[in-house]
This record gives structure tokens, sequence and C-alpha cells, in this order.
């Protein structure tokens, strides 16, 4: 997501902060603008720079927008479940922009239509905007407090109104949001790169249990619970965010570098060349080699117009997707041990063939290496793995997923080394980062929609010693 008020070229920065942002979603991009007295809305499926190709933006006027690239983790595919969403009024407009994923959106949505409500998506975002129009008192802050009370999972939220923009995140702090200024405007973002690529200046986060309030007169912060507990999305360092973003004063490039020397602490291995499956493995893979002393090489290269696998919607697109994206480097593995530094095993999909890959040009040994513990938990709060039959690791011992995977060794990060090479301040057990997808301990209550379908009553099989 991005936000910006106060710049008379708003769209435009939108847009460009959405360019920067587009690694997290490219199933669908939006725009909504608001001139002070209406709201305008320009979005589609498909690519940022497919949507917005032919001169869309010029008819996006205003001095305040926010913007959404679509990775869709509840909802189906589809123009109506593009965000951000706008609702119109006999009492005024509203936009909504969602990163997140709500834990208890079937409850509230079955209890909304009992209640008369008529859903136009299938999107968990929608159920924001009926809560809202349903509270009935008060300004249009005091409604969205109320309307967030309700509502349990992940959720960062960019509201916009005609005359106001508005920021939440949940009491957890599952997704990041950072606040940032720009020649005396506001903006806000889901990751700080960003800010980098407008020339804002980043100011400080949004905290867990925060509501954000910008208008004309300027920026001010309330508290819709002060029951806040933050647990960060461990992928976010892992996986899914730019290395040159920033959370909670941690670089992500240097996050994932150290992530790199604990696996070298703790599963060393004799090789020849350390390589990274581009992009998120990069750094951690430059951190291996620095810790091993083995040289890093560009063992894989990677076709910069095919998206990210992990987020794709279905088996299929990965399956189609790995075979597109990734080409080895024969000069560089050809007759060697490889070392194959990834951040995470999620289906086996990418693994397997790129072990293969690396085979087929000639290495000798392919040893993988990946910078997190195995995920053998669902996650509700924003990845789409809602179900343990999804997840290679909640099945199979890492014995039985190094031969399905075809290498020669695996090993995975441990719960400490993951924390301790993250180096999150936060004094409590999981230094204020969500564990959840490895080790099945939820931040939030799981309701009984989510808990069915994860199985998590399943009985493991018992891991068998790695080699």
């Amino acid at each position: 997501m991005f936000g910006v008020w106060g710049h008379p070229e708003a769209a435009r920065l939108t847009y460009y902060g959405l360019h920067s942002l587009q690694h997290r979603g490219q199933e669908g991009a939006g725009i909504v603008v608001t001139d002070g007295e209406t709201l305008k809305i320009s979005k589609g499926p498909g690519l940022l720079t497919e949507v917005f190709g032919t001169g869309e933006l010029d008819s996006l006027t205003g001095k305040a927008a926010i913007g959404h690239v679509r990775y869709s983790t509840a909802g189906e595919e589809g123009y109506e479940n593009v965000q951000p969403l706008l609702f119109n009024s006999q009492t005024g407009s509203l936009a909504l922009a969602h990163n997140g994923s709500l834990t208890n959106a079937d409850a509230l949505k079955s209890q909304l239509e009992y209640q008369g409500s008529i859903f136009q998506t299938t999107s968990d975002t929608e159920i924001l905007a009926h809560l809202i129009r349903r509270v009935g008192f008060g300004n249009i802050e005091d409604q969205v407090k109320s309307a967030l009370s309700i509502l349990k999972g992940a959720y960062a939220y960019l509201i916009m109104t005609e005359k106001k923009l508005l920021a939440a995140l949940d009491p957890n702090g599952f997704r990041p949001l950072s606040i940032g200024r720009l020649d005396g405007a506001y903006v806000l973002a889901s990751e700080t790169c960003a800010f980098d690529v407008i020339g804002a200046t980043y100011e400080r986060e949004v905290m867990p249990g925060e509501l954000i309030i910008i208008d004309d007169t300027g920026l001010r912060s309330e508290r819709f619970t002060m029951n806040a507990n933050r647990a960060i999305c461990s992928m976010e360092y892992i996986y899914f965010a730019r290395p040159d973003s920033d959370f909670d004063n941690i670089n992500v490039h240097t996050a994932r570098k150290r992530l790199g020397k604990q696996m070298v602490a703790e599963a060393p291995v004799e090789a020849d060349v350390v390589t990274g499956v581009p992009d998120s493995s990069i750094s951690a893979a430059i951190g291996y080699a620095e810790a091993s002393g083995i040289p890093y090489e560009l063992g894989l290269i990677k076709n910069r117009y095919v998206g990210r696998t992990f987020i794709q919607p279905t088996q299929e697109m990965r399956e189609r997707g790995v075979k597109m994206k990734l080409s080895p480097v024969r000069g560089v593995v050809e007759g060697k041990r490889v070392v194959m530094v990834d951040d995470s095993i999620v289906r086996g999909t990418t693994s397997r063939r790129i072990v293969q890959l690396l085979r087929d040009a000639g290495a000798i040994e392919v040893h993988v290496r990946i910078t997190a513990p195995p995920i053998e938990f669902p996650c509700f709060y924003g990845v789409d793995t809602t179900s343990k039959e999804e997840l290679i690791a909640a099945s199979m011992s890492i014995e039985e997923i190094r031969q399905e995977i075809g290498a020669d060794s695996l090993e995975f990060l441990s719960k400490e080394g993951l924390l301790k090479a993250i180096g999150r301040q936060d004094q409590d057990e999981n230094c204020g980062q969500c564990l959840a997808c490895f080790t099945g301990k939820y931040p939030t209550e799981v309701f009984p929609d989510e808990a069915t379908n994860s199985n998590m009553a399943a009985q493991k099989k018992p891991k068998a010693p790695t080699s």
C-alpha cells in the first residue's frame, strides 16, 4: 500500500511508490485520489504498468491518494476485488486499501449479511466498510476505531474520505506500515523503499493498535486499543520485503546477511561455490559465503519479467513460473560442489526444480541451506498458505524433503538462530516476531473455520537426522 496527503501530484507519487512495492503483489493495482470534494478511482488486474499504461493517471487529479498492489489471500480474482475499494453513499465516499487477512472474516460477513448487508466483493477488505457505516455516530475516526475493535487477525489499512486520510495497524503489527514526509506532504507505505524512490524522508512506523489521522491541519495519532503486543511477520525479513527496506531500524539486507552467516554456524558444508536463489536469497547467500570462506558466485540468473512464484495463486502457475524465471550459469556450477542458499521451502515446487537445473548444468553436488525454520503450519495473517496440505514440511521429515527435492544435503535454520540473526530487541520470547508458521503458536485466536482448514491436530511424522 502507498498513500500521500497534501501534494499536487498525489496520484503520480502513488504510482511511483507502488512501482517500488510491486514485488508484494502482481495480480492487480489501483489508485484512488481526492481533490477535496470527490473521490476518483482507476484500477484493474495485472501489473501496475499494465493498469496505468495509457494515460489513466492524467484523470486522477487531486491533493491526496491511496494505492494498492494486490496479492490475494482472501477473495477471488477479478476486477471487483482489486483494491482500493471505493464506496459511495449519501453521507460521503470512502476508499479502503488493506494488507493482511482477517481471521474472523467469515463470522463477521455472515453476521453482516444477516443484518442486511449486501457484499459486492469476495474480499475480506470490504467487511471494514460495512462495519464503519453501521456505527452511525461520531466522526469518521470514531467510526473507524469502533469498527476496528471488532476485527481479528492481521491488518494494515489506508482509509480515505474526501477530507481525511487514515492509517491503522492491528494490535500485533503483523504487517509493516511507515510514515514519511515530502515537501510538506505526508506519505505512508508498506515498505520504506517506497520513500526512497520519491525522495521522501522516513519519520517513523505506525505502531500496533495506532490510528493515524491526516488532514489539512496536519497529522495526529490516536489509539483504538491499548492491548498491543508486537508480532511482526518473520517472513517480512526472510522473504517479502525488498532488501533496501527497514523495519524497526533493522535493514532487511543486513538482517538477511546475518541469516546466512548464522546458517554457516549451524550447518557448515564443504563446497566450491555458494549461490543464492534470486532475488530474496542473494543477501543471505553473500552472508553465507563471507562466513564460510567459500566464494560467492552468480550461479542462477533470474528473468526480470517473471513475477514471484511463491505468491502465484495456483500450483499450475507456480510450476510454470519456476520454469520461466530461473536459468543456471553453467560456467559457474559445472563440475562444482554447490551450496544453494534459499529463504524458505513452502510447497517444494521451486526447490525441486532449481536443484535439477543446477544438476543439469553440471553441478556434481547440490547442498541446500534454508535460512528459515521449516514451515509446518498455515498462515492466517496474509500469506496464501491456509492449509497444511500445501506445506511439504507438515507431512515430511527433513530427510524426506531432501530426497523429494533431490539435494545432497538439506539444512534449515533454527528458530533461535533466526531470532538472533534478525536482531530485534523486543523483550519477549519471540523478540516481537510472529513465528506461527514455524511453531504453530498463533499470536491471535484462530477461529473454527481456519482451525479446521489447517488440520492442526494432525500427527506429524518424526524427523529423521539430517546429514
